[in-house]
């Protein structure tokens, strides 16, 4: 029986990887965008199941999980997010980026693991954020990109105190996942990695997961990373 996967975040770059590989891999796949008019790469998919979902909108959060009643999934991956302006600063940044960056980046993606929680498969369920080796208290400083980097050490924060307060009976496992530093509008042209290689080990980790409950922080090749 094939595995469900709900990838948030799919329209492009490392979402639209994951959602290729998963697929390629014989998975079911369920694949949010904010536009669906711009997901032509994702519609071209056979049996690819696309949804639309805005993860700032809590009205966007529970249709979702209204349209996916009943379903079972084995996997969520949380992979949306907003980089933010290469060059900001706390000293220069507005209130209003700053809000959406910690929106987006930290707030929404705990409120809608929150709300689709029920729906994980309560033995083996993976759930997965995309995070950042930036969002590392003691390896991000001086990489670039700060307050980028502060929205993911938020994101690390709010995901430890999500997974510690699951049930003791639960048997998910709950992964901060690094994909590397990947050749993708976000990564750059200068990336080592493109988003073949750096999606097909993700799924690797992820498969590898299920079932060793807890909460880790890893990179895409298994590695852990300092909080």
């Amino acid at each position: 029986m094939s595995k469900t996967a709900l990838v948030i975040g799919a329209s492009r770059g490392l979402g639209l990887g994951l959602v290729k590989q998963l697929h390629g891999e014989g998975w079911q796949v369920i694949a949010t965008v904010r536009d669906p008019q711009r997901a032509e790469a994702l519609a071209a998919l056979a049996d690819v199941r696309l949804e639309t979902l805005d993860i700032d909108d809590v009205a966007s959060v529970d249709a979702l999980a209204q349209r996916l009643t009943g379903t079972q999934l084995d996997l969520l991956y949380i992979n949306a997010g907003i980089s933010g302006s290469r060059d900001a600063s706390a000293s220069d940044a507005s209130r209003e980026d700053v809000g959406a960056l910690f929106m987006t980046n930290a707030a929404a993606p705990i409120r809608l693991a929150e709300r689709l929680l029920p729906l994980m498969e309560p033995r083996n369920g993976v759930i997965t954020f995309m995070s950042s080796i930036m969002g590392s208290v003691e390896l991000g400083p001086g990489m670039g990109m700060s307050l980028y980097g502060a929205s993911k050490a938020a994101l690390n924060h709010l995901t430890r105190t999500f997974a510690a307060e699951l049930s003791e009976d639960a048997g998910l496992t709950v992964l901060s996942m690094h994909p590397g530093w990947v050749r993708t509008e976000m990564g750059g042209d200068q990336a080592p990695l493109d988003v073949e290689t750096s999606c097909r080990s993700i799924v690797e980790q992820v498969t590898t997961a299920a079932g060793q409950r807890g909460h880790r922080f890893i990179d895409y090749q298994g590695q852990p990373l300092p909080w």
